[in-house]
């Protein structure tokens, strides 16, 4: 007795198909499971033979050998457990429809009980995309998270007995309306128009959002730093419906998407504590899971108290940050999650926080130094705008005019964005912090007097070629601000002031 049933194992966000294969012959009873198998996975076999005999179905006294092909796939997860199921009830004729054109992911308990999964959205989706697979049979709790998917028709089952019923055609399975998308509770973030004077912080604020481009506000406590950071997706556009898409598989795989009948559609803020772990920020760990950066996909990820996190961790976002993807590797594995997001770091002057004040700042020279030292050059070279974040005046505390709102900047933002994309259609970027070296002479010309002045601040405040190219990215989205095709002196300059705090802090203690 021979049967096959069709799932899938999750490597990353992406679907890779896996063909259930089982075999029951004559041969000393035994339960085999092979194809490459996590503990798990190889733990199904006695969930799924206890919740068998549960529904009163008892393995013969044979040799019953389970496969999970191919074999070159590392399978891992709880969703074998129906697929398995499933295949032994078909080979042993209690199921006799045909069950070809079905996938089948879901765990079972003891009981028989059907429980939900992680990463069921991407499983889904990949598997309609490529036209593997129409009909899916995943557990009831995550039966919404499924139907998220066009095209795809979705049973889902709360037991053993209703999937036995079901295939068999003596139970209709339970249909569920989709829920008024108007229902769901959307996240409303803080509103830049409770924010006084800082107006220096608000323009680099929607400089970055307008370019999206990476920033650092340095300054003492209380000016505000993590206050405006918070609203920082306040003035982002909204997703597009392919982004809603790529950020929902991310939660999804990390069980946080609930079971809604709409894709997450506010940009994700994250904000770990400067404890956080290596695995926790970039991801990792047993089963390679996605960490902070891979959440914060297409939103901010807020690093506050930047010097405080642990030795060399910040600089495992140097190439997540130019990629816009993470790969993590463990033994012969490796998995690629995305990590395309808006960094939003901030961090005090010095360890008592009123540097460069003299008057205030207790710090020695030799702690400066190693405090500044903390973050190294690559990475501020990575960073596209650092901005000082002045104390506030109390004149600008009591102040009761009214301030630009959240919904103001966003619309600049949002024809800013509507520029970009429209110049760059053919390429592989849409924003211009990802314009590429090659590309920069073309989309960041500058004319003899600009050139000119460029070389001037070049030799002047010794940049690098790294920083260089920041400034031109900068300066182009400060043109695009203002409508201009072209890039002007004034464009440069207010880009380079977004860097002059490089040597206001770092450079001042390397001399």
């Amino acid at each position: 007795m021979y049967s096959t049933v069709k799932t899938a194992v999750l490597s990353g966000i992406e679907a890779i198909p896996v063909c259930v294969e089982v075999d029951i012959s004559t041969g000393m009873p035994v339960f085999d499971m092979v194809g490459n198998i996590t503990s798990e996975v190889r733990e199904a076999k006695e969930r799924v033979k206890t919740a068998l005999h549960n529904y009163n179905v008892i393995l013969p006294a044979k040799r019953v050998t389970i496969n999970l092909s191919p074999a070159d796939v590392r399978k891992n997860g709880t969703g074998f457990d129906i697929p398995i199921a499933v295949a032994i009830l078909k080979a042993l004729g209690i199921i006799n429809c045909d069950i070809d054109e079905y996938m089948f992911v879901g765990e079972l308990n003891l009981s028989g009980d059907v429980l939900p999964v992680k990463g069921i959205l991407p499983i889904v989706f990949d598997e309609t995309q490529s036209g593997r697979s129409k009909k899916f049979v995943v557990p009831w709790k995550n039966y919404n998270e499924a139907k998220l998917v066009p095209d795809a028709q979705i049973i889902g089952i709360k037991t053993l007995g209703d999937l036995i019923a079901i295939l068999n055609g003596d139970k209709l399975p339970d249909i569920v309306e989709p829920a008024c998308e108007s229902k769901k509770d959307h996240l409303h973030y803080p509103d830049f128009k409770d924010v006084n004077g800082q107006q220096l912080l608000k323009r680099a604020c929607e400089t970055a959002a307008s370019g999206m481009h990476n920033i650092l506000l340095v300054g003492p406590p209380g000016a505000g730093k993590t206050m405006i950071a918070e609203r920082m997706p306040s003035i982002l556009p909204p997703l597009t419906e392919d982004e809603k898409l790529e950020v929902s598989k991310v939660y999804s795989v990390c069980g946080l998407l609930d079971n809604e009948n709409v894709l997450l559609d506010n940009r994700p803020f994250r904000s770990p504590h400067y404890s956080v772990t290596q695995t926790a920020l970039i991801g990792g760990g047993l089963k390679i899971m996605p960490g902070e950066i891979s959440l914060a996909h297409k939103g901010v990820l807020f690093l506050d108290e930047l010097v405080e996190f642990k030795g060399g961790i910040i600089d495992l976002l140097r190439a997540p940050m130019e990629d816009g993807h993470i790969r993590l590797s463990r033994g012969n594995r490796s998995i690629t999650y995305p990590a395309d997001f808006l960094l939003f770091a901030a961090m005090n002057p010095c360890n008592c926080g009123y540097y460069p004040d003299m008057q205030r700042c207790r710090c020695t020279e030799p702690t400066l130094r190693r405090y500044f030292e903390r973050i190294s050059q690559p990475m501020l070279d990575r960073i596209d705008i650092c901005v000082e974040a002045a104390a506030v005046k109390f004149d600008q505390i009591i102040d009761n005019s009214k301030n630009e709102t959240s919904e103001q900047i966003r619309c600049r933002v949002m024809t800013c964005h509507e520029i970009q994309k429209e110049r760059y259609k053919n390429e592989n970027f849409s924003y211009n912090s990802g314009i590429t070296n090659d590309k920069l002479k073309y989309y960041c010309f500058l004319g003899k007097k600009e050139l000119s002045y460029m070389e001037n601040m070049y030799d002047r405040l010794g940049l690098t070629a790294r920083t260089y190219h920041k400034i031109l990215r900068v300066a182009r989205t400060i043109a695009d601000m203002e409508n201009e095709d072209n890039i002007h002196v004034r464009h440069l300059n207010e880009a380079i002031c977004y860097r002059s705090i490089n040597e206001k802090f770092w450079g001042s203690c390397n001399k």
